[in-house]
């Protein structure tokens, strides 16, 4: 996206009304860019409705094709994953922005219907942990490498386990010493 002129930004829109007091149409945009990103669709669209009513054109047509897109995407709804392999999957993606606990519910899924995949405890290591469960993410910790002893090595060298792997009970598990960590 080009960015718009000094002309541009401050020309009044012909029948539109100012975005709210305090913010301008370019912030209101950028806010909501940043809740598009990070799948805060309803709270996205909102704030692209609100950038809409800005004096600059080309920010405001912007804005109704990102409400059509944000439109899009709640009309979906969210996934239903329907084996252990989809769980997990979902469970990842969920992990990956940061919400903990509704990874751990499709993890939990996950290894209930798979029987116990080391992929799948290591992930809920990972998650459990992030939750502040450290007995837990041990417990399952222990699990991944009773199953296959090379998760040892990988979790050692996971940077998603840096923080984890300051805790005694999963510095112990995977065999580093504090000169590894550090």
């Amino acid at each position: 996206m080009r960015k718009p002129s000094k002309r541009q930004e401050t020309a009044p829109k012909a029948g539109g009304t100012a975005p709210p007091a305090g913010q301008s149409q370019a912030d209101l945009f950028a806010q909501a860019a940043g809740m598009f990103q990070s799948g805060r669709f309803a709270e996205a669209r909102t704030l692209f409705e609100s950038a809409t009513a800005g004096p600059n054109r080309e920010m405001a047509h912007s804005a109704r094709l990102h409400i059509r897109m944000c439109e899009q995407r709640l009309a979906r709804g969210a996934p239903t994953p329907a084996s252990a392999e989809e769980h997990y999957t979902y469970a990842i993606a969920l992990l990956n922005r940061r919400e903990f606990s509704a990874a751990r519910e499709h993890l939990e899924k996950a290894l209930k219907m798979a029987g116990g995949g080391d992929h799948i405890h290591c992930a809920l290591a990972l998650c459990l942990g992030s939750l502040g469960d450290v007995e837990g993410a041990a417990r399952h910790l222990r699990r991944a490498i009773e199953i296959h002893p090379r998760n040892r090595a990988i979790v050692r060298h996971d940077p998603d386990f840096a923080d984890l792997m300051q805790r005694p009970p999963i510095r112990e598990l995977v065999g580093a010493g504090k000169a590894e960590i550090e």
